[in-house]
């Protein structure tokens, strides 16, 4: 059974910073890219940031370039991002996605 496992959030105030973990199981985690995604209340879930398998390659969204640094780690199948200089638009739940597969989030609350 395919399992990811955040943690992680918690609140902040603004200029601050949260490093988020993602606990990988149920697959081999080698093969497969991961992103990490947010849902701010009210809003659709978007795209943050992703790291692929084969080469680490990282892609980011234009929201959080320069602020907020996704990594792997294959031996712990682990996947962190870590985030800086947050935003109080930056609030929301946080959640790790393997394809069709979710965590249950963990939530950012950033206080201006």
């Amino acid at each position: 059974e395919v399992q990811l496992v955040e943690s992680g959030g918690g609140l902040v105030q603004a200029g601050g910073s949260l490093r988020l973990s993602c606990a990988a199981s149920g697959f081999t985690f080698d093969d497969y890219d991961i992103g990490w995604f947010r849902q701010a209340p009210g809003q659709e879930r978007e795209g943050v940031a992703s790291i692929t398998n084969s080469d680490g390659s990282t892609y980011y969204a234009d929201s959080v370039k320069g602020r907020f640094t996704i990594s792997r780690d294959n031996g712990k199948r682990m996947v962190y991002l870590q985030m800086n200089s947050l935003k109080p638009e930056d609030t929301g739940v946080y959640y790790c996605n393997r394809d069709q597969f979710w965590g249950q989030g963990t939530q950012v609350t950033v206080s201006s």
